[in-house]
């Protein structure tokens, strides 16, 4: 993805202290509230920000993630869909993605993959309470925090009453992980996230997608059979019921959650040993971030390259107004 121009120093009221990740609409940022709270601000590329659609989809984006409670969601914290560019605030969580942990730790066991499991079924409980089917789970939107996983990203979920935005005959998400529904945009409801939810799980015991990830996994969520090489016996049959091609054959989330937790046994296996130094990681680094006191002068331009913000609030302290210190800092970048 193309890295920004410039980062910006300041979203609304909230003091940008580094960079955590970028997606295909944007970039997300570490910023510290005026208190001197940790939370994560996805900010908008600005040419899909000029999009009228687009800013309907982010508006829609906020008002689902806003619907949203329970402890297995970043609550939002602050946004303005009408921003130039537009943003979105979250509770900061400080643990890696399940994708980003698999990949450098390996698997999960049985155990933990239950644990997880159980999470998940109970932050898609708070999204369906809202009236909201999340429809983009899979292991790039599940954090994974000390006290459980955190389910983010409601870009393309769908808002019970509000107006579609999906053009017909056009699929949204991940295929690995899409429902059969899904991907030939039919109708699509909460079993539609139980489906993907069991794509999710086969993805942390094994590291791969039930559908495999090659080409033509389309072919094979609609006609094929999953792959359950490296699935633990004891999570098979359940997982098998979620990936029922048809809706109404796939098990209520209420039954889920009692058979994930009857194989959990105390759960001393949460987190993951891998995951536990990843959450240690991003809390000391959190800890080495500019102190909340120590605010840069406010007068300080909305936006500079990274690597000049240094030079530019030097500009400042030595009396440069903040159209001198952009001009300043352009002449520079040359």
């Amino acid at each position: 993805m193309r890295t920004p121009v410039s980062d910006p120093l300041r979203v609304g009221s909230y003091r940008i202290v580094g960079r955590l990740g970028s997606g295909g609409m944007g970039w997300v940022y570490l910023a510290r509230s005026p208190g001197g709270r940790a939370v994560a601000v996805k900010v908008v590329r600005q040419e899909f920000a000029a999009d009228p659609e687009f800013r309907q989809r982010f508006a829609r984006e906020v008002a689902a993630a806003r619907a949203v409670g329970g402890a297995f969601t970043a609550a939002v914290v602050d946004a303005d869909p009408e921003g130039d560019p537009p943003w979105l605030a979250t509770v900061y969580v400080p643990g890696p993605a399940l994708s980003e942990a698999v990949r450098a730790a390996g698997p999960f066991n049985e155990a933990q993959v239950r644990v997880l499991g159980a999470g998940l079924v109970e932050a898609l409980q708070a999204i369906h309470a809202g009236k909201v089917v999340h429809r983009d789970l899979k292991p790039a939107n599940v954090l994974l925090a000390a006290d459980g996983p955190r389910v983010i990203d409601f870009g393309i979920s769908l808002v019970s009453g509000a107006p579609k935005l999906t053009r017909p005959g056009f699929a949204m998400g991940t295929p690995h992980y899409m429902s059969p529904e899904q991907l030939t945009a039919g109708p699509v409801g909460p079993p539609s996230d139980v489906f993907s939810l069991a794509g999710v799980l086969v993805y942390a015991a094994t590291g791969h997608s039930p559908f495999g990830d090659t080409d033509g996994v389309i072919y094979r969520v609609l006609h094929g059979d999953p792959v359950w090489d490296g699935v633990p016996d004891g999570l098979r049959g359940i997982l098998v019921r979620c990936l029922a091609r048809l809706p109404e054959e796939r098990p209520r989330l209420d039954v889920l959650l009692r058979e994930f937790l009857a194989g959990v046994g105390d759960a001393a296996d949460w987190p993951p040993p891998a995951v536990s130094e990843a959450i240690r990681a991003r809390v000391k680094d959190l800890a080495t971030r500019v102190d909340p006191g120590s605010d840069p002068d406010p007068g300080l331009p909305p936006s500079v390259p990274s690597c000049l913000q240094l030079h530019a609030q030097a500009l400042l302290d030595a009396g440069l107004t903040g159209s001198m210190v952009v001009e300043a800092v352009r002449r520079g970048a040359r």
